[in-house]
């Protein structure tokens, strides 16, 4: 694996421009007010047990979604916001279709950069993902049925979830996700340390290496399904491609998807219609 910064040859403006997920848009704010409207609807519509905590700081704390059954698959979200902007509250749009196909949803709040460090980010995302498996059969879910899903840096958190060698630290099994579908994620953030982004990231070239979900894929892989959207730059569909490739060269179950028409921010909304070929991919992970 290439382990240059820039394994395409980059200027350095050209990678900050690949990077920078907001210029990709004229306006990205009608999408961003578009997550806290359609979940704040979602609230409304679905029962749920809102900010359960899952840990001691303020920060760490959970929307749970209960299934109308015992026994139901898990939907576990985790937002993007490059790791310093959205929260929970923008997370639960999909809840009424993913409630309605029979899950239990799951939305995962942490705490921001750069108040924090994306370890710590990293940190609370698996603690939250250990209290989900020990504690989600009160709301209806099936610990051995967990599927994670993220978008952007939430993409990148489910990477650093399916990666090997954390699971004894939080006491729960290796193979804990039993399928993924990170979308438009981040699977190699060193090029990050030439950007603009790296204001709030503060990586260094030893912790980008350690932040990398593809440097560090699990030596038991479950399906998952990478998807981005059509007009993504080409650094970010790179980067779902390669994650995808390093992921089935280990013998694993994987598939893409490109979503037609939609961009690193609207894609999400593809969530919320249960006839998408990106809900269905993901209602086909989970055996919805």
């Amino acid at each position: 694996m290439n382990t240059s910064f820039n394994p395409v040859g980059y200027s350095l403006d050209e990678i900050d421009r690949q990077y920078n997920a907001r210029a990709s848009v004229p306006d990205c704010l009608p999408f961003l007010k578009e997550y806290a409207d359609y979940s704040e609807l979602a609230r409304q519509q679905v029962a749920g047990s809102l900010s359960v905590a899952y840990g001691d700081h303020p920060d760490e704390t959970l929307d749970i979604f209960p299934a109308a059954n015992a026994g139901a698959p898990v939907y576990v979200f985790i937002h993007g916001g490059y790791w310093r902007a959205l929260s929970k509250d923008d997370s639960s749009f999909m809840a009424p279709t993913f409630h309605a196909a029979g899950a239990t949803v799951v939305a995962v709040n942490y705490s921001l950069a750069p108040g924090v460090s994306l370890d710590t980010i990293v940190e609370q995302c698996r603690n939250a993902l250990a209290w989900v498996y020990k504690n989600i059969g009160q709301y209806r879910g099936d610990p051995q049925r967990l599927h994670v899903s993220g978008s952007s840096a939430g993409g990148h958190l489910t990477g650093m979830l399916l990666a090997r060698d954390w699971h004894d630290a939080f006491d729960v099994p290796s193979n804990i996700v039993q399928s993924a579908s990170p979308i438009s994620g981040l699977f190699d953030v060193r090029p990050l340390v030439h950007t603009h982004i790296n204001a709030w990231a503060r990586l260094d070239k030893k912790s980008a290496l350690r932040l990398s979900p593809a440097m560090h894929l699990p030596q038991q892989g479950c399906p998952i399904l990478v998807a981005w959207g059509e007009y993504e730059t080409a650094e970010f569909k790179r980067q779902s491609q390669d994650y995808l490739h390093g992921w089935q060269a280990q013998g694993y179950e994987g598939s893409a998807l490109e979503v037609a028409g939609t961009n690193h921010f609207n894609i999400l909304m593809d969530l919320r219609n249960p006839q998408s070929a990106l809900t269905r991919a993901i209602f086909k992970l989970m055996g919805l």
